[in-house]
């Protein structure tokens, strides 16, 4: 009898599973997952570290966040209006972020936002800046309109966060609440109470950076008034 040549071949599957490579070792799971979490705890270390520098702001940080310049004029005008030039440069990074050629959908220009027709009416005030109200665009000018703009807003309203919410939301707006406030039997609570997103943000920013400014840029800012 003639025997059969065929080779019996071992099912593919049996075959596949003799191929397949054992598991890792226990140990070496192990020893990735302590890796991954020692990574973890770094990251964690690192980012409570910086939170913890955010939220107290040394001056070399508020540096990298709040930009100054054209702080001969700031420190210039603001002195001539009894300002604080921390004051004056926290509004003019709200209003434009130090860009001179900031323009805004209303119209208004440059680093403090002056619209061409307040910056009219502030050229009708006593001690009114000198240059015309026609060269806006000149950083000089507009820091020297917006600062007297300024100063009679607090004259005229008393308190700086007041003279904020007239600055940007407008004084007509600004009557309008005092007087819903008064109808209500209660007192304006600035900035909680300002209707317009806008202005309570834009006074809210002035009001915590304008410390911000005076603690990183002490050295360039001169000292504010003595009241």
């Amino acid at each position: 009898m003639r025997r059969s040549t065929v080779t019996e071949r071992a099912p593919a599957g049996h075959g596949a599973l003799a191929d397949t490579p054992p598991p890792p070792p226990r140990r070496s799971r192990r020893r990735g997952l302590r890796g991954l979490l020692v990574a973890l705890v770094v990251l964690g270390g690192l980012l409570g570290g910086w939170y913890a520098v955010h939220q107290e702001m040394p001056a070399w940080y508020a540096r990298l966040w709040y930009p100054l310049e054209y702080e001969d004029a700031i420190n210039e005008e603001a002195a001539r209006q009894g300002l604080d030039p921390a004051l004056v440069a926290a509004v003019v990074n709200a209003e434009s972020g130090f860009l001179p050629d900031s323009r805004s959908s209303q119209g208004a220009v440059g680093l403090m936002q002056m619209l061409p027709e307040t910056a009219r009416f502030v050229a009708g005030l006593p001690g009114r800046p000198s240059p015309s109200p026609d060269r806006l665009e000149d950083p000089a000018v507009n820091i020297a309109y917006g600062t007297r703009y300024l100063r009679y807003l607090v004259d005229r309203h008393g308190t700086v966060p007041l003279a904020l919410a007239a600055y940007n939301g407008g004084e007509t707006n600004l009557a309008e609440w005092l007087d819903e406030a008064a109808v209500r039997g209660e007192s304006l609570d600035i900035p909680h109470d300002i209707p317009f997103t806008e202005t309570r943000a834009f006074v809210t920013r002035v009001l915590d950076t304008a410390p911000i400014y005076r603690r990183a840029y002490g050295d360039r800012l001169d000292a504010p008034p003595v009241p």
